[in-house]
């Protein structure tokens, strides 16, 4: 692990068990103001019909709220590069993120990430 970490971005989905991505950034994080908490829907995602979603989201916004963080909701097609994006717009250094189905290298977002955020560590949080 880098120990030069200043900013920390964690992605989540609308799950209240990210709530351990956020956990696992605090535990990299020696400044709660370097951590930054982004959500990103495709534009026809409707997460606030949802109620379980819409609660995990909200739930999620009470727990950044509590470490001092804020969390971002995006909607956009490009989910990868938005993701990219937001991360070079804020310096991210490090990026959480959860474990997803299937071995990382196959993963076509864990590849993609990694390719296009050239020196940003990325850390995969294990079910």
């Amino acid at each position: 692990m880098n120990q030069s970490v200043s900013n920390i971005l964690v992605c989540v989905t609308q799950q209240r068990t990210c709530e351990r991505l956020i956990e696992k950034a605090l535990e990299f994080s020696a400044d709660k103001d370097s951590i930054f908490i982004i959500h990103v829907a495709k534009d026809n995602w409707s997460f606030l019909d949802n109620d379980k979603e819409g609660e995990a989201l909200e739930y999620l916004f009470g727990i950044a709220k509590s470490i001092g963080a804020n969390l971002t909701v995006l909607r956009s097609e490009k989910i990868v590069e938005t993701i990219v994006a937001y991360a070079l717009e804020n310096k991210i250094d490090l990026l959480v993120l959860g474990d997803s189905k299937g071995d990382h290298s196959e993963n076509y977002f864990y590849k993609s990430l990694k390719n296009s955020l050239n020196g940003v560590e990325i850390h995969v949080v294990r079910n």
